[in-house]
């Protein structure tokens, strides 16, 4: 079953008619406030306040200014981070803010303050119209859960909650009630509206190739921390960056793609294309394919899963038409780089195996950033990791609950450490 793509009263062929009269503003909570995706929907909801207003934010905590900043410009009810001893700074990041901006006693409202591990998560079922679960790692999974158990709908930014928490998603999620945020998977849904789910031949998962697209494996062996980190289009994070270059961030997709949308891996296919401008195609049964294309630029996808599904107008600036231009499609090179398709046996594997390849590959990348692992032997010794994966106690099992996963990843971390040498990975 899939319960991702289109929302309750939307066909497949376009939204629903609202019988309303005119969209109203949504409330929603940011999640990950302070990190990219997070500054990017606040943002948005400043430059359209009449369809967006956010009622509570979260974040870890390492930037308590930004985070009082935010709650009070956007005059949020509630306030929620991960260290409860930032409690007392927040506060007082609350005051000085106020003062900067000429506020008097009085003429600023104070939030309510969540504090502590289980804050988020308290947080992700506060009273709202969306949760968009902007976190990173695998600490975003409980609050994803408690978003979809309190009937919200989520916006998903949170890789992890498919890749390593998929099959308790699965059990809990309702039809049309996750949106996702990532801009291949936001095409996809997209694309979906242009048929029939019977219709539908293969999803088309768009990659750029990464920054060594072309080269051989001999070539990839040298290749290095510096040179990884250099990717032709986004600018992201250095673990991120990292598997943009070893295409392990697609075969992530095509999990998440599976996880989202119900179809089979063989189904699910990675294209290469350098250019970005297509984020990601669905083939169609007659022989049709649709594209969706628009510049590199995330906040698309944000508007798009905020207001599911309705469009946010003028949310990014369009192609230049008026201007020549070339668009380049070439199959993926599975020999060179193999992590596709390790992801896709990962996830065909299923239980807590594509929590295993992701927790292993993130603690490969950190062996690589210290020197203690060439290029190529991220995703080998990941491969390494899941054959030693014990089958009873992790392969085919399914997860019951969150701790399940936590236990697999664990396991995976120190194995890749024991493999390696390296320190463990932040976060």
């Amino acid at each position: 079953m899939t319960y991702a793509t289109l929302p309750p009263g939307v066909s497949a062929s376009g939204p629903a008619v609202r019988e309303n009269g005119p969209v109203t503003a949504r409330e929603v909570v940011l999640l990950g406030s302070t990190g990219s995706i997070g500054t990017q929907a606040i943002e948005l909801a400043r430059r359209h306040p009449d369809r967006f207003r956010v009622v509570g934010i979260a974040a870890g905590g390492s930037n308590v200014e930004l985070l009082a900043a935010q709650a009070l410009e956007l005059g949020v009810d509630v306030v929620a981070v991960a260290r409860a001893t930032m409690t007392q700074d927040l506060q007082l990041a609350f005051y000085k803010t106020a003062s900067e901006r000429g506020y008097s006693a009085g003429q600023f409202k104070l939030p309510k303050i969540l504090a502590g591990p289980d804050a988020a998560t308290e947080l992700a079922a506060w009273p709202c119209d969306v949760v968009l679960n902007a976190i990173t790692g695998s600490i975003g999974l409980r609050p994803t859960l408690a978003a979809l158990a309190a009937g919200r709908q989520l916006a998903l930014a949170n890789k992890e909650s498919l890749v390593a928490g998929g099959p308790l998603v699965r059990k809990i999620a309702q039809e049309g009630q996750i949106v996702p945020v990532d801009s291949e998977h936001s095409a996809l849904a997209q694309c979906l509206r242009g048929g029939r789910r019977d219709e539908v031949a293969r999803l088309l998962v768009t990659a750029s190739g990464g920054p060594f697209r072309g080269r051989t494996r001999e070539e990839l062996a040298g290749v290095t921390v510096e040179q990884a980190l250099a990717h032709p289009t986004w600018d992201m994070g250095p673990v991120i960056t990292i598997n943009c270059a070893t295409l392990v961030n697609k075969g992530l997709e095509v999990i998440e793609a599976h996880e989202l949308f119900g179809f089979p891996y063989g189904q699910i296919q990675v294209v290469v294309h350098p250019q970005s401008i297509v984020h990601s195609m669905v083939e169609f049964t007659d022989g049709s394919t649709i594209a969706q294309a628009n510049p590199p630029d995330m906040t698309l996808a944000i508007s798009l899963a905020l207001g599911w599904p309705d469009r946010v107008p003028a949310a990014i600036a369009p192609l230049d038409w008026s201007r020549p231009q070339s668009w380049e499609f070439e199959p993926l090179d599975a020999v060179r780089f193999p992590a596709v398709s390790l992801a896709v046996a990962a996830g065909q594997a299923g239980g807590v195996m594509p929590a295993v390849f992701n927790a292993a590959n993130e603690e490969c990348v950190a062996a690589f950033v210290a020197g203690s692992l060439p290029f190529t032997g991220i995703v080998d010794t990941v491969e390494a990791i899941l054959e030693r994966a014990p089958r009873g106690t992790l392969g085919s099992a399914e997860p019951t609950d969150v701790d399940d996963v936590l236990a697999a990843e664990q396991w995976a971390r120190d194995t890749a450490r024991e493999l390696t040498g390296a320190p463990a990975a932040s976060g």
